[in-house]
């Protein structure tokens, strides 16, 4: 979701919206808190590795997951994300298939299935059964902090370097899912993505650094170029046009996880062919298009690199082998 203004001001006006939301945060930190008591989660057959975060909006998880999955493919081993597919219609247990679309499955479970198998499903304990039939020997779930119906060998929680944990209130006064101390006392490890040194609550476990980094980067040095994106935080992307040395003519911006129309696309590359300028958009957006619609736009994907690839290797290895 994409940040109301609110809670980032500190005018009058927004000091009044997050004062009188904030008793609502408290009741919905409480049931999260609630739920991680009481409930009682399947166990899979393998381990689970959860890649999650305490605040709604983008912080990188996806991408996180996926080097994950990668580091553990490197150690011989077959891994099998496990998503919700939030804005997909199909609710699972189902396997992400070439032939499937974003409006079936939900953008991110595409992302992940470029690394390695996808299991889509709204019930996770029935998710992770599926994987395990289908040959998986370990599990990585892209978000599901906040889920308890499957247990967890190693949670991590990702968390932005620049912007940290916002305002420090709960949703909808802030951008916490729950408190941060109580987030991250079921946490094993922190990721910190990006510049910054966010307070941790005085967190024990090992903190990890990592850095979005752009591969198969079109030329953009010197190019005129008219950005769009429908993700938690659109302006990152448009830095990195820049940062690139695109001469950035326009930029739209548009909710997270946006199903775009036809008009709309159509707008879009009016608009660039008008200003001689190349469209660009996120890998994340790109995949919510058809093949017709994504002639014209040219995509800039990301990955995430850790600092220290062999300290991630180590947190990995404290797994063992799967049971």
């Amino acid at each position: 979701m994409r940040q109301p203004e609110f809670w980032n001001r500190t005018d009058t006006w927004s000091r009044f919206a997050v004062a009188a939301l904030t008793p609502l945060g408290w009741a919905y930190s409480a049931s999260v808190a609630w739920k991680a008591r009481h409930a009682v989660p399947d166990r899979a057959s393998v381990p689970v590795i959860c890649v999650g975060n305490l605040t709604v909006g983008g912080t990188g998880k996806t991408p996180v997951a996926i080097a994950v999955a990668r580091a553990l493919m490197a150690r011989g081993l077959k891994p099998y994300f496990l998503s919700r597919g939030y804005g997909g219609r199909l609710k699972g247990p189902i396997l992400v298939r070439l032939e499937h679309h974003a409006e079936d499955v939900g953008d991110e479970p595409l992302l992940l299935s470029a690394a390695a198998p996808v299991i889509v499903a709204h019930d996770r304990g029935e998710g992770a059964a599926l994987a395990v039939a289908n040959g998986a020997d370990c599990l990585v779930m892209d978000d599901g902090h906040q889920n308890f119906t499957l247990a967890k060998n190693l949670s991590i929680v990702v968390v932005d370097g620049e912007t940290g944990f916002g305002n420090c209130r709960i949703v909808p006064a802030g951008p916490l899912r729950e408190f941060v101390g109580q987030g991250l006392a079921r946490a094993e490890a922190v990721v910190i993505l990006g510049e910054g040194t966010p307070a941790l609550n005085g967190f024990a476990g090992p903190v990890l650094r990592a850095h979005l980094t752009h591969v198969d980067v079109p030329e953009l040095n010197g190019r005129r170029v008219v950005g769009f994106a429908g993700i938690g935080r659109p302006e990152k992307f448009f830095r990195s046009l820049h940062a690139f040395g695109a001469e950035v003519v326009a930029t739209k911006h548009f909710g997270d996880h946006h199903v775009y129309s036809h008009s709309e696309l159509a707008r879009l590359k009016s608009k660039a062919r008008s200003a001689g300028a190349l469209l660009v958009t996120t890998e994340k957006d790109y995949v919510r298009m058809t093949p017709e619609e994504r002639e014209g736009i040219a995509v800039l994907p990301v990955r995430a690199a850790f600092d220290e690839p062999e300290a991630l290797g180590r947190l990995l290895d404290s797994l063992g082998k799967p049971r």
